[in-house]
């Protein structure tokens, strides 16, 4: 498991996260291949966020896919760029997601406002970019961080 960040229930039973996804670890693959000098090309991602409540002993993983194209509008988009990009956007979500969770948030729904805010963020920060709730199948699953609530 590679961290991300960690989630510590503080004196206001909100959480503390800490940490950051690196861009590195973010593993891209070629679905297509661009044509050059036109747009085109697709590349995914597959994340997997642990999050898990202390108390409770509950946990779930939130699954998403990342996909940019290789080539847009705006030009090429190389893969350090949008390992970059999408590891900003998911600290970024996850950050302002899970710090103002409390004890009685439920995961699933944690989850899905990070989901929810991945799929506005990442399209506006790569034009043609998604964030579907399934991975790829090509895409290899990357499991980051223990959010402790």
């Amino acid at each position: 498991m590679l961290p991300l960040s960690m989630a510590c229930v503080g004196p206001t039973d909100r959480t503390r996260v800490t940490g950051r996804m690196l861009p590195g670890q973010i593993r891209f693959v070629t679905i297509v291949e661009a044509d050059p000098g036109e747009s085109g090309g697709w590349r995914a991602a597959c994340i997997h966020i642990r999050s898990s409540r202390d108390n409770t002993g509950q946990s779930i993983l939130c699954r998403f896919g990342i996909e940019t194209p290789i080539h847009n509008v705006e030009g090429p988009i190389s893969t350090p760029l949008a390992q970059r990009i999408a590891a900003d956007r998911i600290n970024e979500a996850t950050q302002s997601i899970f710090s103002a969770a409390t004890l009685e948030s439920p995961l699933g729904m944690l989850c899905e406002s990070v989901k929810a805010t991945l799929r506005t963020t990442v399209p506006a920060s790569i034009a043609g970019s998604r964030v579907p709730s399934e991975c790829h199948a090509r895409s290899v699953p990357v499991q980051f961080g223990d959010f402790n609530l």
